[in-house]
């Protein structure tokens, strides 16, 4: 019961995101807002949810992941609700904020619960769900959208969309009372000025990077995101400063540099971001296909095969851990950089074909290897008294990874289209991320060459958790 519930947080976030794809013209018609309206109900919940994250995880960690993840999903049923009632675009777009806010909160104690509560196996067959999750939102996401806005249940058209979240968050929330709740609080106070250096920097990154190909790339954004590196780097050396004074003025960082010091944790979200190129792969492909004259519902069942291969994917992961402890990442990755370079190739020899579904299927299926494979490498090299801020690292690389990956192969796509045409661009973009993936690929071996710690220290000003969680009931 409990794994079903942290579940259904790992649901929730992606699921709203890309549900809300295929209603976009309904609500255009109801609200009125035209195209910045549809791009400011798209934008507004990503850059929220991916600039937060990493705070969220970490308020987790000093005030209780279950504590964390029951606000995060009551605050994101009341955003849902403020979404599917909103009668006002200004309405409708406060509504998303939230839920990015809300969603923040309550994503990174899925993963970090899973992380402190399992050990071996158990925590691998639960990252297997998990990653599966990850695939079924994406594929009812991307199904159900237009399903539920032409279905028009009880006259809700596009409201549907939100309010579908209410009886799953209240599931949830009747399924929270199983969690379990190691916590210990700490006298140690939250890094607020850290948390607002990091919020300016990352939005700084994102915001641009969303909203830049639709606005033709004016100066400001590159002025913003040159300020944004600053202010991250300045964010890193006020943590360095702070980490060497946490004794003495009681605040612990909100990313502390100590935590990211074995040698596998920077290779691995490296390898997370490369991993996550794929995002791009959605966008360009829901392109070619209005190229291509396909409706929305064929183009939903063209890309069907990946999100089947992406939802069996996770669940084989346990069983091939029994004859390929290691490299599981590694091999998903490869049948990723197998199935783009095969799609690639039919595509540029006969463009639009039904045989393109078998690497389409190949590529999910080595996605589904390899998300759940490289989560596990990375977190288990973050001490599990900072299970929190490893979620929200890895959920926050996974987003800016999306971001980027999207304004900088996207924008390959539509430059190699207006030149050469969708099937030759779609080719060239296809091959650009297989390259991306193979170098992900031989991150993550590099990475699983490094012990984890999975038995760390107690660290200083942070609640010894290990200690706790050894004797707390797993989530069942």
């Amino acid at each position: 019961m409990g794994v079903l519930t942290l579940l259904a947080g790992t649901l929730l976030p992606p699921l709203d995101f890309f549900i809300v794809n295929l209603a976009i013209p309904s609500i255009q018609d109801d609200l009125g807002g035209g195209d910045i309206l549809g791009q400011q109900v798209v934008a507004g919940y990503a850059a929220t949810y991916a600039v937060t994250l990493t705070l969220g995880g970490r308020l987790g960690d000093l005030h209780g992941r279950r504590r964390a993840f029951v606000v995060g999903l009551v605050g994101f049923a009341l955003a849902s609700l403020l979404c599917g009632s909103a009668g006002e675009p200004w309405l409708l777009l406060i509504g998303r904020v939230l839920q990015g806010f809300t969603a923040a909160l309550m994503a990174p104690q899925s993963l970090a619960l899973i992380r402190a509560s399992l050990d071996g196996r158990d925590q691998a067959i639960a990252l297997g769900f998990h990653g599966a999750t990850l695939g079924l939102a994406a594929v009812i996401g991307q199904s159900s959208g237009g399903l539920l806005v032409t279905a028009d249940l009880w006259g809700l058209g596009w409201r549907a969309i939100f309010l579908i979240n209410l009886p799953i968050a209240a599931l949830a929330l009747l399924g929270s009372l199983f969690l379990p709740d190691p916590h210990t609080r700490g006298e140690a106070k939250l890094d607020w000025t850290g948390a607002i250096l990091l919020f300016v920097g990352l939005a700084g990154i994102v915001v641009p990077l969303v909203e830049g190909r639709a606005l033709d790339w004016p100066w400001w954004c590159f002025v913003v995101l040159v300020a944004a590196a600053g202010l991250l780097h300045r964010f890193w050396r006020y943590e360095t400063t702070l980490d060497g004074e946490r004794r003495r003025r009681r605040v612990m960082p909100l990313v502390p540099p100590r935590a990211l010091t074995a040698p596998g944790v920077r290779i691995a979200l490296v390898a997370v971001a490369l991993f996550y190129s794929i995002a791009s792969f959605f966008l360009v492909f829901s392109e070619r296909e209005q190229a291509a004259g396909r409706t929305p519902l064929q183009a939903s069942l063209d890309i069907l095969p990946l999100g089947i291969g992406f939802l069996i994917g996770p669940l084989t992961v346990p069983h091939l851990m029994r004859v390929l402890p290691r490299r599981i990442a590694a091999l998903g990755l490869g049948l990723e950089t197998v199935g783009f370079l095969v799609f690639a190739g039919l595509v540029a020899a006969f463009g639009q074909t039904p045989w393109a579904a078998a690497p389409l299927a190949l590529i999910g299926f080595g996605q589904g290897l390899a998300l759940p494979s490289l989560i596990r490498i990375t977190v288990t090299h973050i001490p599990r008294a900072f299970a929190g801020l490893a979620s929200g690292l890895v959920n926050a690389t996974l987003q800016i990874s999306a971001a980027l990956s999207v304004a900088v192969i996207g924008g390959v796509y539509y430059t190699a289209a207006s030149a050469f045409g969708s099937a030759h661009a779609i080719t060239a973009v296809s091959v650009l991320i297989a390259t991306l993936l193979f170098g992900s690929a031989v991150l993550s071996v590099r990475a699983e060459r490094v012990p984890s710690l999975d038995t760390p220290p107690k660290i200083d000003g942070t609640p010894d958790h290990q200690a706790k969680e050894s004797t707390s009931r797993a989530p069942r």
